[in-house]
């Protein structure tokens, strides 16, 4: 026997989520990642490295919960969002048994962490409006233990309709959680789903510090739930999930200080986005640009495929959505400086 056929089965026929770092390219431009054009300065103190780190760091706990608007109970503290998205099907899907709904097309981290635990996974696409088919999840949820919804949906942009979430949660009570994954709220913080957390049990957020904060690199995410739930996530989690510099580092982050940069940073973003916007619907060789609500544009272009290796000769790097069901020549947009918008445009421009 191989050690590849040693492995277990969901092992060996899985194919790894493809990652921006993992898809690669070459170029000095890379708007392919949904990453901040900047990060900040932080200072650390190496005085406890030496020491273990706390599980659920309190600085960052109490500190996101006052962000947030919860009390530090509803918080959990995890190596990205994508860590939550783990835990949750860790811990309440039986492997072999259980399945989780998607709505495709979404983020991909969904299916690949049900895949790795040999739990179900059971796509109900989003409909024509491009959101849930809330009538079709609901009659799902007989055989469901979670939901994963994405709002702003990565990559389209759309927001989850609050009523249907509400009335899928009302139909969800005692059956299955409803995860929406805000990765991307701070974009758009008004269409933020947590003022439903305290009327709802069921209803789990995921949150990180990736995109508004700029802080990819440090893998730092929270799980925003009903206190039962966390506890439950808190037998599941590694004893020392969150390394001593990335709990200071996202303390700071989290501090007046810290908060008003990321403002400032999603404010510039959000209007480079309008700027880009406007162009790209006046240009020919653009047949759609979608939802506007995160720090990235989905653009269907008359031409996909050729656009995007324009880009990549010029050195630009893009992310390509065209094999993805319902987007053709679908090509996401990150939003970076005025310079790397001016250089997409620029061969935007050029003629082929």
């Amino acid at each position: 026997m191989s050690l590849t056929q040693l492995a277990r089965q969901q092992v060996q026929g899985l194919t790894p989520y493809q990652s921006a770092r993992r898809i690669g390219g070459q170029g000095h431009i890379w708007l392919n990642a949904n990453e901040a054009a900047d990060s900040g300065e932080y200072q650390l103190d190496c005085s406890r490295l030496n020491r273990y780190p706390e599980c659920q760091p309190p600085q960052v706990v109490h500190a996101y919960a006052a962000y947030a608007g919860v009390s530090p109970e509803h918080i959990l503290v995890s190596r990205g969002g994508d860590e939550g998205i783990e835990l949750l099907i860790r811990t309440f899907c039986e492997p072999g048994q259980d399945n989780i709904v998607i709505c495709s097309p979404t983020y991909g981290m969904y299916a690949i962490s049900a895949e790795t635990n040999g739990v179900g996974i059971i796509d109900v696409p989003l409909d024509s409006q491009r959101q849930p088919d809330f009538d079709g999840i609901i009659a799902k949820l007989d055989n469901t233990k979670i939901v994963f919804l994405c709002s702003p949906n990565n990559p389209t942009g759309d927001l989850v309709d609050s009523k249907g979430l509400c009335r899928l949660l009302d139909a969800a009570e005692g059956r299955a959680l409803v995860v929406v994954d805000e990765a991307y709220i701070e974009f758009c913080p008004e269409f933020s789903q947590a003022g439903l957390l305290a009327d709802y049990p069921q209803l789990v957020l995921i949150r990180t510090l990736s995109k508004a904060f700029g802080l990819a690199g440090l893998r730092c995410g929270f799980t925003l739930a009903n206190p039962e739930v966390i506890g439950l996530l808190l037998k599941v989690i590694a004893p020392y999930p969150i390394p001593e510099p990335v709990a200071q580092i996202a303390a700071q982050a989290l501090s007046e200080n810290g908060l008003a940069t990321m403002r400032a940073r999603v404010a510039d973003i959000n209007r480079l986005k309008a700027s880009l916007a406007k162009q790209l619907h006046q240009h020919p060789q653009v047949q759609e640009v979608f939802a506007p609500n995160g720090n990235y544009l989905l653009v269907r272009f008359s031409q996909g495929a050729a656009l995007f290796a324009r880009m990549a000769k010029a050195g630009i790097i893009l992310r390509d959505f065209a094999s993805r069901p319902g987007l053709a020549d679908c090509i996401r947009i990150t939003i970076g400086t005025q310079t790397e918008m001016d250089a997409v445009l620029d061969v935007l421009q050029q003629e082929q």
